[in-house]
């Protein structure tokens, strides 16, 4: 096994759970050349990465060109295995035309009858992601590592060094989907809940997160809630988020940012739950929902709104926080 390539072109969570695989693969074949391939965008997270060798990027604005370049870089390197982590036609594409010797990945992949092995992967059932991702390669790692890893370069905890002074904890309250994120009562909920003498409260996203993070540091009124969205980037958060006292977080890219630096977290889980399989994996780890609602799940993904208005999954998180 002398050329390993790792294929997950979906959202930033998902190339934080494919992670387990680098290490695991390293593990087994300590000499082997690993690479990975990315959505152009989320190369930040690997950048640097001292076990990989190369980061590939797939540029989905320009999706037949990128696939074109890619296929020709990929062919050129003659890999003897390839595991596809994504389930959906270009990265199936690129898989059965590599030239590899050896295919891998998911049978719900369009092309996945042409893979040397396919595996099944089946939402719902309580089965983590990473153990999904774990079982394409279950009969060449006997007893694999399961928990995410990224490793925040030395400039990373430099930058945030001098926040750090004190205690503190990190708040990521923005998610891409509205139903995902939990409402601007917790947040306030949890500054007064957990605010003392001496720490501060960091609010952390990117730049499209900046208005909502401005207005929960507007209703604290606290001098103590700092705003920091689109100030830092994902390692740097990584990195401030690993020395925190406590990071809350949505079911979202931080959660997973989390787990793959061991960081203490507690998750909120509004329309979607942990049974899909994106919990945290941090030692140090809880989970906050409403339970017994009917129309809970809404969907693997979330909505832009509550399909029934009420959207109670959110609301009642604060009254689930007391019980």
């Amino acid at each position: 096994m002398d050329k390993v390539l790792i294929i997950q072109t979906a959202f930033l969570g998902d190339v934080i759970l494919a992670t387990p695989l680098i290490e695991n693969i390293h593990q087994e074949f300590p000499h082997a050349q690993i690479d990975f391939l990315v959505k152009k965008g989320n190369e930040s997270l690997l950048n640097g990465h001292p076990i990989l060798t190369k980061v590939y990027l797939f540029d989905k604005a320009q999706k037949r060109k990128s696939l074109s370049t890619l296929l020709g870089q990929i062919r050129k390197e003659k890999y003897d295995l390839v595991l596809n982590l994504h389930r959906f036609s270009s990265s199936g594409l690129l898989t059965i035309l590599s030239g590899a010797k050896e295919t891998r990945g998911f049978s719900k992949n369009p092309f996945s009858f042409l893979y040397s092995k396919r595996f099944p992967h089946d939402l719902g059932n309580g089965t983590h992601e990473v153990d999904r991702n774990l079982s394409i390669i279950k009969d060449l790692v006997p007893d694999p590592m399961r928990r995410p890893q990224l490793y925040p370069h030395v400039a990373d905890f430099q930058t945030t060094a001098n926040y750090k002074t004190t205690n503190y904890y990190c708040l990521a309250p923005a998610s891409v989907w509205f139903t995902k994120q939990a409402p601007p009562a917790v947040w306030q909920y949890l500054i007064e809940k957990h605010d003392e003498e001496n720490h501060v409260f960091y609010l952390l996203g990117g730049p499209d997160d900046e208005e909502l993070c401005a207005s929960i540091q507007a209703t604290s009124q606290r001098a103590n809630v700092l705003n920091l969205a689109g100030k830092l980037s994902l390692m740097q958060s990584a990195a401030l988020m690993k020395d925190a006292k406590r990071n809350f977080v949505n079911d979202s890219g931080p959660l997973h940012l989390a787990s793959a630096i061991n960081a203490p977290v507690t998750a909120f889980f509004c329309s979607t739950v942990p049974a899909f399989g994106f919990g945290p994996l941090s030692d140090d780890s809880s989970v906050i929902e409403v339970n017994d609602l009917a129309c809970r799940p809404c969907g693997l993904h979330g909505h832009k709104a509550c399909p029934k208005g009420h959207f109670q999954c959110g609301n009642g998180l604060v009254e689930a926080m007391n019980r």
